[in-house]
């Protein structure tokens, strides 16, 4: 598969994750049936086109991306609910797919 048409549908799916659910870029991987590729899935996220709800993919730990202060602020305010280490509580929040 080329990487162009991996990305389109990373981006797909992407696009299906609910207001106030997160998932990580392992599921989202998974959920396309290239488990591995959760890197892959991050690169896709650096290229996404304005307007994909990115803020809505974070890591296996619940983290929000390092160099994207604003993240947490847009999860908070789809009221995704967090921990006290300020990770987000994928327990109560994890979408896996459709």
């Amino acid at each position: 598969m080329r990487q162009e048409d991996f990305f389109e549908q990373v981006w797909a799916l992407v696009q299906e994750i609910p207001c106030g659910s997160v998932t990580t870029y392992g599921e989202l991987a998974k959920m396309l049936g290239h488990p591995g590729h959760s890197r892959l899935v991050g690169r896709a996220m650096r290229y996404a086109p304005e307007g994909l709800p990115c803020h809505r993919v974070v890591n296996s730990a619940g983290r929000c991306a390092p160099h994207w202060p604003q993240q947490p602020q847009l999860l908070r305010a789809e009221e995704v609910p967090f921990l006290k280490s300020g990770r987000v509580d994928l327990t109560r929040c994890l979408w896996q797919g459709l």
